[in-house]
């Protein structure tokens, strides 16, 4: 089974906008973000981001949009994220995929073979935390973006 590092995107990997992360030219990426996922992935973790994105559902960006961010986040990576699961719905819609509700985590565990007791969610919303507890994983909640280093460097010890 994987051991896996779970991230949100906006707020954890890259800048968080106000105004949502719409398109490839409003992402901000954390500038150390490659040293972090190679660090994670060489202690043997996967590394899944499972990131709420209602823009798409809220009509100021696409699939595709979102697509194109998460290839730009990847091309900044020597060591790849392994997966990218989303949630285009608003929170109006009530479906079973937004955080905090599970089923992003679920549809990862039927293309990972996920140990969620030794795996971490790392986020920076209640949501985040919550549909990691949900899912039995350890989870760690920051600050913002610049957090991520230290809550993996304190996991990681």
């Amino acid at each position: 089974m994987n051991k896996v590092f779970f991230l949100d995107r906006d707020g954890v990997i890259n800048k968080k906008r106000s105004d949502y992360v719409k398109n490839v030219e409003e992402l901000e990426i954390l500038p150390n973000l490659d040293t972090i996922i190679k660090k994670i992935k060489q202690n043997n973790y996967l590394v899944i981001v499972i990131t709420n994105q209602s823009v798409i559902n809220r009509g100021l960006s696409t699939h595709q949009k979102i697509q194109a961010i998460h290839e730009k986040i990847q091309s900044k990576l020597e060591m790849k994220i392994d997966g990218f699961f989303y949630c285009p719905h608003r929170p109006d819609e009530k479906c079973g995929c937004r955080k905090p509700k599970t089923g992003l985590l679920e549809l990862a565990a039927t293309q990972f073979d996920i140990d969620f007791k030794n795996s971490w969610f790392i986020g920076d919303s209640e949501s985040d935390i919550l549909a990691g507890e949900k899912m039995g994983c350890n989870t760690k909640k920051i600050k913002s973006e610049y957090f991520l280093e230290n809550a993996v460097n304190t996991i990681l010890k």
